[in-house]
């Protein structure tokens, strides 16, 4: 059976392009969950209850420790002398301005997990606090220090463990996209076989659990906002309908291919939460939310060490495990996604640059988000006497935005546009964790098919539902919790080998210090006015081109052979750019390369010809830069003789062998 993609094309088959060992065990553990919720509704409850239990009493510490080290892991690397490595060569540059990257690490930020509890949290526990009595000003301060925690620094150091490791082994060592990259350093050649695909197949169960777990709060938000706007009436059935719903349109989105329109309405989307807030801020206690959001920092910065490993095994309670482990378990799973997305955004930056953007940006915006929302709800029932809040919040934890915008002007306008919100983050999560997924499933090589997108598209939302018939939020939970246990040893083992592999990266940089400069006498023997003339002259591409075809492909000629007569594996080549290159195959160990390419560069302004002159692209001034395979290595041979690269050459090759026998 085959498919046809577009008019004209040639039929491809059904299977074409899916990767079996990731696509069917994971879509065969999903509808085997999907069967049985909706079968056996109230035995799969069970089970999810049973898992949230065990994993919170029995492996609790586990994952709490885990994500503390996460934290540590991160920033001690981008404070250690590993800071200075780039996620790509050492020659790239970021494919985004300061401006631009923050930006996009500030859209990372927005979700429908703000949207649900950037009123609900505070309220709850203002009014039910893990420790103390409830409803007093301790209570107020507690309620915002343990929703700073919950939506701190600790998710991001877990967004940032799986982006780093994404774009640090696809960007700087050519490996995939994948979280299995990140294990190279451990197993080698065998992450493309069954090891690598279970490790695939747990990032993928874990994203379409996080993805749902979303969708799952987002739809009930959705339902108490269409109740509150239109009467519409709240329950499960009614939710199932918005889910298959609004997965319609995602998935007509990712049928359609409209990336651009897509793109366009999370930016708007932006902009209308962005707007909300400032509203809040405007027609709320203003004054009280610029002093709250200050001290709240600062207590969130004294209190989050305690914070992070505060088990309660002195006073034992459930309290945990349905928030904090929950927290961090919706993290864990959503990780591929929200990774996915920083390492596609964040090629060049250096891995310091990374930390300290991944973590301080979208948690800047975060703690805005939760103080003007969270402290203008406690300042209403504290001050403005309006109890009924945490009733209502008490009550049904979804209603409690819209319950808080009533007591604002322009109530029915805003709850619009805060329903509007949660609808189209649904859409673009929906639609941008289906491709994710799609990503983790597919071979690689070739565009997947478009029915594996509109699948997972359906299946997230068949998971979302699945869930709620099961047991609503507390089924969201359990699934959560448990699902980011598996994932949660994955990622230990990509800090293993991300660590592995950048102490490798220092310890070649520190063998190969002091790459060769210009010889004397190069290309003009002792003559240093010659020296002189070559160093002003500004070759053009044509003339580095030929340089590179005529003298030093020959030299790289010359040393293959020799090479070979020493019984190595070696062979030259000539790029379809003018590129020459040069590989040694060193059979386990790290092979050599060594290739020199055309580039271009901005000479300096003194030696600029006429500044009348309009050059074209071909007439740019250009380099013969040396390229190891870590990258450019910042030094030009242009003119060099052939001996003199043949030495520069056996130099580098001599360092390379050095670097071998320091690790071996």
């Amino acid at each position: 059976m085959t498919v046809t993609e577009a008019p004209g094309s040639r039929p491809r088959p059904l299977a074409s392009g899916i990767l079996p060992q990731v696509f069917y065990p994971a879509a065969g553990l999903v509808l085997l969950l999907v069967s049985l919720s909706f079968l056996a509704p109230a035995q799969t409850e069970a089970a999810f209850r049973a898992a949230k239990t065990w994993v919170a009493d029995e492996v609790g510490w586990f994952t709490v420790l885990t994500v503390a080290g996460f934290l540590i892991f991160v920033v001690a690397l981008s404070f250690s002398g590993l800071g200075r490595l780039k996620l790509g060569p050492d020659h790239s540059v970021p494919d985004y301005s300061y401006t631009t990257w923050f930006a996009m690490l500030f859209a990372a930020g927005m979700g429908i997990g703000l949207m649900y509890f950037g009123v609900a949290e505070p309220v709850m526990h203002f009014a039910k606090p893990p420790e103390g009595d409830p409803q007093t000003v301790a209570a107020a301060r507690q309620a915002m220090r343990i929703t700073f925690f919950h939506w701190g620094i600790h998710a991001w150091a877990i967004y940032a463990v799986v982006a780093l490791s994404l774009a640090y082994f696809a960007y700087r060592h050519g490996l995939p996209l994948r979280i299995r990259s990140a294990l190279y350093p451990l197993i080698g050649e065998r992450i493309h076989g069954p090891i690598g695909h279970a490790v695939d197949t747990f990032a993928v169960l874990g994203t379409i659990f996080g993805l749902a777990t979303s969708l799952g709060l987002g739809v009930i938000q959705i339902n108490s906002g269409l109740h509150y706007l239109f009467d519409v009436p709240i329950g499960v059935g009614t939710q199932v309908v918005l889910i298959a719903v609004i997965t319609s349109i995602a998935t007509m989105s990712v049928f359609s291919g409209l990336d651009r329109g897509v793109r366009r309405l999370s930016e708007f989307n932006m902009i209308m939460a962005v707007a909300l807030l400032g509203f809040v801020l405007l027609t709320g206690p203003t004054v009280h939310l610029l002093q709250a959001l200050v001290q709240n920092t600062g207590m969130y910065v004294s209190n989050v060490f305690g914070m992070t490993f505060n088990l309660y095994a002195y006073e034992p309670t459930d309290w945990i495990g349905g928030w904090t482990l929950f927290y961090w378990g919706w993290w864990i799973a959503w990780s591929p996604f929200v990774g996915m997305f920083i390492a596609r955004i964040s090629r060049g930056r250096t891995v310091r640059e990374f930390v300290i953007g991944v973590l301080l940006v979208p948690l800047g915006f975060t703690f805005l988000w939760m103080t003007i929302y969270g402290n203008s709800a406690l300042h209403m029932i504290r001050v403005d006497g309006a109890a009924d809040l945490v009733d209502a919040v008490a009550a049904d934890s979804s209603v409690a935005i819209y319950r808080f915008l009533e007591k604002l002007p322009l109530a029915r306008i805003t709850s619009g546009v805060a329903t509007i919100l949660a609808i189209v983050f649904f859409v673009t999560s929906a639609d941008s964790g289906a491709l994710v997924i799609d990503m983790l499933s597919s071979k690689g090589e070739e565009e997947s098919p478009m029915w594996q997108r509109i699948f997972w598209s359906l299946m997230v939302g068949a998971t979302a539902i699945a869930l709620l018939v099961a047991g609503g939020l507390n089924a969201l939970q359990a699934a959560t919790i448990a699902a980011a246990l598996p994932f949660t040893v994955v990622m230990i083992l990509a800090c293993w080998g991300m660590l592995t592999a950048m102490r490798l990266d220092v310890a070649k940089r520190e063998a190969l210090r002091g790459a060769r400069t210009a010889p004397a006498g190069a290309a003009t023997g002792t003559d240093w006015r010659g020296r002189l003339r070559a160093l002003v002259h500004q070759p053009r591409q044509q003339e580095v081109i030929a340089f590179l075809r005529d003298h030093v492909k020959p030299a790289l000629d010359d040393v293959a052979t020799e090479l070979h007569k020493q019984g190595l594996q070696a062979r030259a080549g000539i790029g379809p750019d003018g590129r020459v290159w040069l590989e040694v195959g060193h059979g386990e160990e790290m092979d050599f390369f060594y290739s020199v390419r055309p580039r271009p560069y901005n000479p300096p302004s003194f030696m600029l010809e006429d500044p009348r002159r309009h050059h074209e692209n071909g007439d740019r001034t250009y380099r013969a830069e040396v390229h190891l395979r870590e990258g450019g290595q910042d030094y030009d041979i242009m003119g060099w003789r052939k001996e003199e690269v043949i030495h520069d050459i056996l130099d580098q090759y001599h360092r390379h062998m050095h670097f071998l026998d320091a690790v071996r």
